[in-house]
């Protein structure tokens, strides 16, 4: 737990609750979270979190929530138990990303849209991989406002791309490269040692050819100058004996 200096008010750093339901559902929490952290890895001030708690209101430990992904823009990396907002010069995050379960209700998601909406979040995107249901709010005018036309959205904060295709979501880098699983990485990193590899055993096979091929340019070259010493040898012998070559 942590502990409020100010006031004896206990903020926990944990509700009890699971990250995730299912592996599939932990496994998109797990892709979005790691493929951000990746994004902004350059970035000293963007924060990224999952499944942290963030408490809004200080002295107000019933006012929290905790988003599956969230990103605080502006705000330092670093180890937080939970994420309360008046110790991160009260900003909120911008973007949230929740990934729903079979067991998540309307009520809950509905209240979940409400808090995001009263605490200042820019931009809130569900995403159902049980139903393939996509959808995403942006904050206009002082409210969030759903999405109208989010096929290939563009987060307008994160710069990353989203594509809904007939089975499952995929999210894109501002770069084009897509958000890959950590199986994927391992996968494509092999792929680059083993082409690494290769480029290697080309490059000292051309170095052994290039050294034969000067090793006989010598040999060609010493036995071009063995002959024209032979030649001026037997020119000698033929002058002595009176013989013009």
């Amino acid at each position: 737990m942590t502990l409020a200096l100010d006031r004896q008010i206990i903020y926990p750093d944990s509700d009890g609750q699971p990250m995730a339901d299912n592996t599939e559902q932990f496994q998109w929490i797990v892709l979005l979270k790691e493929n951000l952290e990746c994004l902004f890895a350059n970035n000293a001030d963007v924060f990224v979190g999952g499944d942290l708690l963030w408490y809004a209101v200080e002295g107000h430990p019933e006012i929290r929530v905790a988003p599956d992904v969230m990103v605080a823009l502006g705000r330092p990396k670093g180890r937080r138990g939970s994420y309360r907002q008046w110790q991160e010069n009260n900003q909120p995050p911008q973007v949230v990303f929740e990934i729903l379960s079979p067991g998540n209700t309307l009520k809950e998601m509905a209240k979940k849209l409400k808090f995001y909406d009263d605490y200042g979040v820019d931009e809130y995107y569900i995403y159902n991989p049980y139903t393939n249901d996509w959808a995403g709010f942006e904050r206009q005018h002082g409210e969030l406002i759903i999405i109208e036309e989010i096929e290939n959205w563009v987060s307008p904060r994160l710069g990353i791309r989203f594509e809904l295709t007939a089975e499952t979501l995929l999210v894109y880098y501002p770069d084009g490269r897509r958000f890959l699983t950590t199986v994927e990485l391992a996968e494509l990193s092999r792929q680059e040692t083993l082409r690494a590899d290769q480029e290697a055993q080309r490059a000292e096979q051309e170095a052994q050819r290039a050294e034969q091929e000067a090793q006989r340019a010598e040999q060609e070259a010493r036995r071009a100058e063995q002959a024209e010493r032979e030649l001026d040898r037997l020119r000698a012998l033929l002058a002595e004996a009176g013989i013009q070559a």
